[in-house]
């Protein structure tokens, strides 16, 4: 069950309601945020279940108790209604805009991520993405250019006043990448790292999870359930494609999974429409019906050459074609209510 906890509640009070549960049989996982606490009970006693959230509800000091019998608990809708707004930068993700992350795949020279980030700011936008270090399949593929990409992607951002989103492949490293990074990416093939997810879990910079290529969506929120137990609340999900029989696309994207999760969970949701088909061709088209599924945000690969790229060419954007695929776009958000931000 969750516990929430009003928000004037003292310590002693939070600490009261902790023993509660101890004293019942149950394991405590506390969210201490700003403005209240969230308490998790997890542990045996089901029968008595109903009972204990009465005595609590009773409590003056705390707003409400709610049982739960999905496996990820702190994640789930049930646990808090209205969606998780995030904060980075002068832009909100999971409010009635549409955030554009966008940049390239791999950071390859400060000249071309530069171009790249002119290119994204010109149009308005303020979240830049480049991979760092790379997850390849094989071992004698670029593999990143590492700290020195960092630096590249704090000194662009720094000069366009944007933020930047990056990977970060190693609970080692999870505490340099958080000082050139805005938003920590956790790509697919780590998405069950049950290691870096607890590490990013203990930081304070927002976490962009991406789902794993062989995940089902319940295996996708119990594991940004481990990034929230750690105590960081700012988690947002990202579709990116499953692998399935299909070889025409390089994953197959479902947008039903963004339907879906905003159902299941409070957490916002991005499509990344560049991974998701593998064809820059596919982009624009999968960006407008993601945003019209009701994605929070898009991730986009653009290259001011992507026939030159060192990795993904195939699924990147030109400029040109960026600047297309947000004049495709705006009409679709503002459809449904939303904008491009």
């Amino acid at each position: 069950m969750i516990v929430v906890m009003a928000p004037n509640a003292t310590p002693d009070q939070i600490r009261d309601v902790e023993d509660r549960i101890i004293g019942w049989g149950y394991g405590v996982h506390p969210i201490y945020g700003e403005e209240r606490t969230v308490i998790g009970a997890v542990g045996v006693p089901e029968a008595d279940k109903a009972q204990y959230l009465e005595q609590l509800e009773r409590l003056p000091y705390v707003e409400s108790a709610i049982a739960i019998i999905r496996p990820y608990k702190f994640v789930s809708r049930e646990s808090k209604p209205e969606s998780t707004r995030i904060r980075v930068g002068d832009v909100t993700i999971g409010d009635t805009g549409v955030v554009m992350m966008a940049g390239p795949c791999t950071v390859e020279s400060y000249e071309l991520t530069m171009a790249t980030a002119r290119a994204i700011r010109a149009l308005g936008f303020s979240i830049l993405r480049g991979g760092a270090y790379k997850p390849c399949t094989s071992p004698y593929s670029f593999q990143g250019l590492g700290l020195e990409g960092l630096r590249i992607l704090q000194a662009v951002a720094q000069a366009t006043g944007m933020a930047v989103i990056t990977e970060v492949m190693d609970p080692r490293n999870v505490e340099t990448v958080s000082e050139y990074a805005d938003i920590l990416q956790i790509g697919t093939r780590n998405m069950q790292n049950y290691d870096l997810l607890r590490e990013v879990g203990r930081g304070h910079r927002p976490v962009l999870l991406k789902r794993g290529m062989w995940a089902k969506i319940e295996e996708w929120l119990q594991a940004a359930e481990y990034v929230v137990l750690g105590g960081n609340t700012n988690v947002m999900l990202c579709e990116r494609g499953i692998r399935t029989f299909e070889t025409h696309t390089r994953n197959t994207l479902d947008l039903s999974a963004v339907a879906a999760v905003k159902e299941l969970s409070h957490l916002p949701v991005i499509v990344d429409p560049s991974q998701g088909t593998g064809r820059w061709s596919l982009v624009p088209a999968m960006a407008r019906a993601a945003i019209a599924a009701g994605a929070d945000g898009l991730l986009v690969e653009v290259h001011p050459e992507p026939e030159k790229a060192v990795k993904d060419g195939a699924q990147s954007i030109t400029h040109e074609g960026f600047v297309e695929l947000v004049d495709a776009c705006r009409p679709v958000a503002e459809a449904i209510g939303r904008s491009l931000v």
